[in-house]
């Protein structure tokens, strides 16, 4: 059976499920509210779990050609720049669970998957202001005057996701309390420092920055993220002073600074999250990526893990396809647990990057340097996981 499957979002979320999908033999198409296919941000990191799927998908090439392989990750203290913890990324990781791990910008991830979208599949401009299902399928309204009836829908419209809104009811995503600087250095700029091809972590009292080359080593992505006791706006967009970065940062270490300083021009947005959803799922209708498990970035996993989503549902529903609401069922009892460990984990690790200098730090470097947190055996429940097999 050709199951109709309609995706709203064009993103990395939405662009990669689609892929699943049509290597299962299904009939997509995504409808993206913006004028082009794209992302806007920086960078973002592909852990084994996500690169496995995106491999079997045929694009090793392409993944090479945009990506960067870092060799390990390094965990530093935020004024001295001594080292916490080091962990193996690189061929170690690949050795160990079959699958590369990249540094991506996001625009470049998600330039990729769209040039491996059929022609046809992906349409722009496509605002979606409803959607109503009955027992045969589902059938989308958008914004131009559009109109699509699929078998199912797949709701990748991010953190402010429609989908969501019409199927859960309003809610306001929720402010962390922490925002976030981030800047892109061209490599011309910053070659003197010497920076090494590993994730960068350097953890201080309120503050921690991350840190990693990305565009094929032609751009360093830098975030710096603080403690900010109140918020009101969501944007990516929102332009920043590398001035007020700079007395941000006052006092970490020389290289920290000469990041900062080396800044085109910076962006400040804040994290936001959502309390973990009762369900992902109704009848012919689900959610994937941001728009059901949003996540603060200190596990790395948000684009992973939306990735993730897209194997399983493709697998899941190549399983059953004559019955679609058992299908999406199944993907959330699947999918759920994961996930919300992961957003669990994330915000925890905000506590655990922000510790002041004390004795709660002293407690967190001595468990770093000796419990091995980042070694493979503590990894493996993530970066072995096969999203596919279901």
């Amino acid at each position: 059976m050709t199951l109709r499957i309609a995706i709203a979002g064009g993103g990395i979320g939405g662009l990669a499920a689609a892929l699943h999908l049509l290597r299962a033999g299904f009939d997509v198409q995504v409808f993206e509210q913006a004028s082009r296919f794209g992302e806007i941000g920086a960078g973002l990191q592909i852990s084994p779990n996500a690169s496995r799927p995106l491999l079997r998908l045929g694009l090793g090439s392409a993944l090479e050609a945009a990506g960067v392989r870092p060799q390990g990750v390094l965990q530093r203290r935020w004024d001295d720049a001594r080292t916490l913890q080091r962990g193996p990324l690189g061929p170690d990781v690949e050795a160990a669970f079959g699958a590369p791990y990249y540094h991506f910008h996001r625009g470049d991830l998600a330039r990729l998957l769209f040039e491996a979208l059929p022609a046809g599949r992906g349409h722009v401009g496509h605002r979606l202001t409803g959607w109503r299902q009955d027992a045969d399928g589902v059938t989308l309204a958008f914004e131009n005057g559009a109109s699509f009836r699929a078998d199912l829908l797949i709701g990748a419209d991010g953190i402010h996701s429609r989908v969501r809104e019409l199927l859960l009811g309003p809610e306001k995503p929720r402010f962390t309390g922490c925002v976030a600087w981030r800047g892109l250095v061209p490599a011309d700029r910053i070659a003197a420092l010497g920076i090494e091809t590993l994730s960068h972590n350097w953890m201080g009292p309120g503050a921690h920055v991350v840190h990693y080359w990305v565009s094929a080593r032609r751009l360093m992505n830098v975030v710096c993220i603080v403690e900010r006791g109140s918020w009101t706006k969501e944007s990516w967009t929102d332009r920043g002073e590398v001035a007020d970065v700079l007395a941000a940062f006052d006092g970490w270490h020389p290289t920290v600074r000469a990041l900062i300083a080396a800044f085109p021009e910076t962006f400040i947005w804040a994290l936001h999250d959502r309390a973990p959803l009762d369900r992902w799922t109704a009848g012919r209708v689900a959610l994937l990526g941001d728009a059901c498990h949003p996540m603060l970035p200190m596990m790395a996993q948000g684009a992973a893990q939306a990735i993730e989503d897209g194997a399983a549902l493709a697998a899941l529903l190549a399983k059953t396809p004559r019955d679609v609401p058992a299908a999406l069922a199944a993907y959330e009892a699947l999918r759920k647990p994961r996930a919300t460990r992961l957003q669990e984990m994330s915000a925890a690790n905000r506590v655990r990057f922000h510790l002041p200098d004390g004795p709660q730090q002293e407690k967190r470097d001595h468990a770093m340097a000796n419990a091995g947190d980042r070694s493979l055996a503590a990894m493996a429940w993530l970066y072995s996981h096969d999203a596919a097999a279901v």
